[in-house]
């Protein structure tokens, strides 16, 4: 996957490595378009919610997407709760898996975590300047550190087979297109 649009509205960008594909965002508001998707096929310091650590290695999906609607803020009420419904359907599309969600904003397989979702919004009275969509997904990884490997798992961990990374990047963008309107 490298550079490419999506259906002439998302601009994807992969990288190698990065240390979070939230923060390259972040770092980067200035230079990149509404409808942006990061990347990175390894992150080094991936961050998940309250400053928690994603462990992203080359085998899963780190990505973010940044959206500069300045639409007003109720437009993004239950916008986390909506991706995570969104991913859940993507996946059952794809596979006829069920993943759980664990409200607001995580997605369980077999009772553990293979997925979460971070969104951070910004604004200035009740107008979003932006918001940033950033999702850990983990797909083909087998081996966690023994700090998670109890509360961790992954397609290919639960099923014993390759997941297409590419594939499924494709759909949760697909799905969250839909519930992202206000762009």
């Amino acid at each position: 996957m490298n550079e490419e649009k999506i259906n002439q509205k998302y601009r994807i960008r992969v990288y190698e490595k990065l240390s979070s594909t939230h923060l390259y965002v972040k770092d980067n508001l200035d230079k990149l378009e509404n409808c942006t998707v990061i990347i990175a096929n390894r992150q080094t310091a991936g961050i998940g919610t309250h400053g928690r650590s994603w462990y992203s290695g080359s085998n899963n999906i780190a990505m973010s997407i940044i959206y500069k609607p300045n639409c007003d803020i109720t437009k993004l009420d239950g916008i986390t709760i909506n991706i995570a419904k969104s991913i859940k359907e993507a996946i059952n599309e794809l596979y006829n898996i069920e993943l759980k969600i664990k409200y607001p904003n995580d997605l369980l397989l077999n009772e553990k975590k293979i997925c979460g979702i971070l969104t951070e919004i910004n604004t200035i009275s009740k107008r979003v300047n932006y918001l940033i969509i950033s999702i850990g997904f983990n797909v083909n990884e087998i081996n966690f550190d023994n700090e998670i490997n109890k509360i961790a798992t992954s397609l290919k961990k639960e099923y014993k087979k390759d997941f297409d990374k590419e594939k499924i990047i494709y759909k949760i963008i697909e799905k969250i297109d839909k519930i992202t309107e206000f762009v």
